[in-house]
């Protein structure tokens, strides 16, 4: 059976000082669940600290992005090793403010992905479509191209360790989510994507979390639904009690 997983995404928010704030409020008030993973993403700069705080606890520590060489001539770029080094054991590839902000492709996530799980990392690859995609009845195409890419030449045996992220772009941030029914078709047509990928037996163990507005209102219902397996929280994830409701969600 699979283990539900939640991950707190801080994006660009919280500097050192508010991550210990933050963790000092939650840590306590957070009921490690059996059947729940939770794992939290801060910004590069307070891995550190959050590492440190951390230390002990079940709370997973993972980061935003990470490029896909060891080391070299990359400024600006955190190798999968580095990351390693700091106690992460997942990292988040192919969010789609990553590819819309910062023009980040389908092979860029497939070389990320392949790079973290060389250094026995989980990556966490985000596909989703656009407003105008969902609306063009376009949605199951571009989340089918971005999986096949986004894994090309991954073999099964490590697609089983890869987590899958369906976040549908109209829904990040803007306070709309899809309805549960909306996001488990979606999810239930990534299964069997994996399926045609890696087998079935893979497609039956890899995660597939939703993201897009969650919140302490909506995740019980969305987690609810066969194939939504946990979720990846935004803004929600910054308030200790909110997030701290989702991880300790009941469906």
């Amino acid at each position: 059976m699979r283990k539900y997983l939640v991950i707190g995404n801080w994006k660009m928010n919280f500097g050192r000082s508010e991550s210990v704030t933050f963790l000092d409020e939650f840590i306590p008030i957070f009921k490690k669940r059996s059947d729940v993973e939770v794992g939290i993403a801060p910004p590069f700069t307070s891995l550190s600290i959050c590492a440190e705080k951390l230390h002990g606890s079940s709370i997973l520590l993972g980061a935003q992005n990470c490029h896909w060489v060891e080391s070299g001539a990359y400024t600006g770029e955190i190798s999968a090793g580095m990351l390693k080094e700091l106690g992460c054991s997942f990292a988040i590839v192919g969010h789609s403010e990553r590819r819309q902000l910062f023009g980040e492709s389908d092979e860029g996530v497939n070389k990320r992905a392949a790079a973290l799980l060389a250094a026995d990392l989980t990556p966490v690859v985000c596909v989703g479509e656009t407003l105008e995609e969902r609306e063009s009845g376009e949605a199951f195409k571009v989340v089918t191209r971005q999986l096949e890419l986004g894994l090309a030449g991954i073999s099964p045996k490590l697609i089983s360790r890869v987590v899958i992220a369906y976040e549908p772009v109209w829904a990040i941030g803007t306070g709309k989510t899809a309805s549960a029914s909306e996001a488990q078709e979606v999810h239930s047509h990534i299964r069997k994507v994996i399926s045609r990928l890696g087998g079935d037996s893979i497609s039956k163990e890899v995660r597939i979390l939703y993201g897009g507005s969650v919140n302490d209102k909506n995740a019980a219902s969305l987690l609810g639904e066969k194939d939504i397996d946990g979720a990846l929280v935004g803004g929600a994830s910054l308030v200790a009690q909110k997030f701290a409701s989702i991880a300790g969600f009941r469906v």
